[in-house]
């Protein structure tokens, strides 16, 4: 095992915005494990989730069985890309009390990009069919809604990535 310091990666960044893609690129470095919301819930709860209301509750047993999982990972010195979405203050807060147990570095990944383009890569998601769950634009919207950009006074390292450039 290298000498490198555990670092948890977060991914912030509406639907389509590459956060999947972004948490392959971070977990194919040494030493790190890639944890995948969505594969977790598709395999587990996809019969059960066709609401975003249903996406919470079943998101929320999902992060009460990983986070002393993903605590004890970090702590044995591996690196975790957490693939599940940074974009509310709660889900952050989770995300935070992971950090204070651990005393692990971390990195708050967010991904910025206009809807419009993020509509165009939903559609190209949709169609090429390997995504676990295909997304309805409206769904999009729905889910949009509840989407709350990370502020300073929630003490993260930030690293943003503009998809526009």
């Amino acid at each position: 095992m290298s000498a490198k310091k555990p670092t948890l990666h977060m991914l912030c960044g509406k639907i389509a915005a590459g956060k999947s893609t972004l948490a392959g690129t971070l977990a194919s470095e040494s030493g790190t494990v890639l944890i995948s919301e969505d594969d977790w819930l598709s395999s587990l709860y996809s019969d059960q989730m066709t609401t975003p209301k249903d996406f919470v509750r079943c998101s929320s047993k999902l992060r009460d069985a990983m986070a002393p999982h993903i605590v004890a990972l970090l702590q044995s010195g591996l690196s975790v890309v957490l693939d599940f979405q940074a974009n509310t203050v709660e889900s952050r807060s989770w995300m935070r009390g992971i950090i204070d147990q651990s005393g692990v570095d971390h990195r708050l990944h967010v991904l910025e990009a206009p809807d419009e383009l993020l509509l165009e890569r939903l559609r190209a998601r949709n169609a090429d069919g390997k995504h676990a769950f295909a997304v309805t634009e409206e769904q999009f919207h729905q889910v949009s809604k509840f989407f709350v950009p990370p502020t300073d006074a929630e003490g993260f390292n930030v690293v943003r990535h503009d998809l526009t450039e």
